[in-house]
């Protein structure tokens, strides 16, 4: 029989929203690919009027940088460090603790390194791993301020870590310009560092640091899933209440959590040093904080996600400075398709979350 209700005019229908109890896997990844879709177009577009040709996008950022060798282990030495942020972003949130303060780790991770360099501590043979052993714990003691600050006196990690960011930031500025400043020339780096303190190359001018990069995921990805610490923390990021009703050591879980986060940081700091830059410079972390929580986020704190999604960012990083160089596109149009595609998936959790559904009938 007709239905006169399925002819009604669409301002004549009315909807609810209603919050959806489960929505299966496929259809959350199939949710987050249309939003990174939708980004990519938008993204491509702005391209697009800034001056690139439509028909050079995918050349620019698939074919030249993929399917190039040099540019593909460009790719591949970019990701390790975005890798480790990645990382690091991932720990702390699962532990509900918003860590802001990446970049202050990597900072202070740097410095650890390079003073190991600078004071020529312990034999050259071992001078690399100490490097390696400074860095990581001095992002983890950097990280150990604000984890105390909120589980003794509530103090909002958000502030505190932000905070600690520009404290960082001053004491960097404050040794690259001053006492650690290159004695050669007048520019805010330190000395360079030796050829014994630099990461090598495993073959062909791919770097020991991609090695390491897959060794800590690989760790990451057993600490989370198979350790009893990664099933106390599961507990901790589903309920802290339950957990602690449980039995769980809420507070310990998060302390070591937010202190493997800084560790990972610090060992990101030291592979731009000792990798990328072969020296301490006074802006070799810029980018990384934001990339890092853009990688947890896009990969849902999952461990070999975000290694994924780092390799993705290293990818539009490569391309970037390409479209500098031949379009004289600025390095802040990259920062803008990251936020693009930030607020693109950001704005997918809403359809994950809720559902509209059409109420029969009209509105009389």
């Amino acid at each position: 029989m007709f239905d006169a209700t399925n002819f009604q005019p669409l301002l004549a229908r009315r909807y609810t929203l209603e919050v959806r109890q489960q929505m299966a896997w496929y259809w959350q990844a199939l949710t987050i690919a249309l939003a990174l879709l939708v980004g990519l177009l938008i993204s491509a577009a702005i391209l697009v009027a800034a001056g690139v040709p439509a028909g050079e996008l995918l050349n620019e950022f698939v074919i030249l940088t993929l399917f190039d060798s040099q540019s593909l282990r460009a790719v591949l030495f970019q990701a390790a460090p975005l890798i480790m942020v990645g990382l690091a972003g991932c720990l702390a949130f699962r532990a509900r603790f918003w860590n802001l303060g990446l970049e202050g780790q990597m900072i202070w991770g740097a410095i650890g390194a390079t003073a190991i360099s600078l004071f020529e501590v312990g034999p050259p043979s071992l001078r690399l791993p100490l490097m390696m052993l400074c860095a990581v714990l001095c992002g983890l003691l950097w990280a150990l301020a604000p984890a105390l600050l909120k589980l003794h006196l509530k103090v909002n990690e958000i502030i505190s870590t932000l905070m600690l960011n520009y404290i960082a930031l001053n004491f960097l500025l404050h040794l690259v310009y001053g006492s650690w400043k290159d004695p050669r020339d007048s520019f805010p780096y330190s000395p360079q560092y030796r050829a014994f303190e630099r990461l090598p190359e495993l073959f062909d001018g791919f770097s020991v640091a991609v090695l390491l990069a897959m060794l800590v995921a690989l760790f990451v990805l057993w600490f989370t899933g198979v350790s009893r610490a990664g099933l106390y923390l599961r507990f901790v990021d589903n309920s802290p209440g339950v957990a602690r009703a449980v039995g769980v050591p809420v507070k310990r879980v998060i302390l070591g959590t937010v202190l493997l986060s800084g560790a990972l940081a610090g060992l990101a700091g030291f592979m731009v040093t000792a990798g990328q830059e072969g020296r301490l410079t006074n802006s070799f972390y810029v980018g990384y904080g934001f990339s890092g929580i853009l990688i947890a986020f896009l990969a849902r704190n999952q461990p070999i996600a975000a290694s994924v999604v780092a390799l993705l960012v290293a990818t539009l990083f490569v391309a970037g400075r390409s479209l500098q160089v031949f379009y004289q596109i600025p390095f802040s149009m990259v920062q803008l398709i990251q936020a693009i595609l930030v607020i693109c998936v950001a704005s997918s959790e809403f359809f994950i979350r809720h559902r509209i559904r059409r109420i029969q009938g009209g509105l009389g």
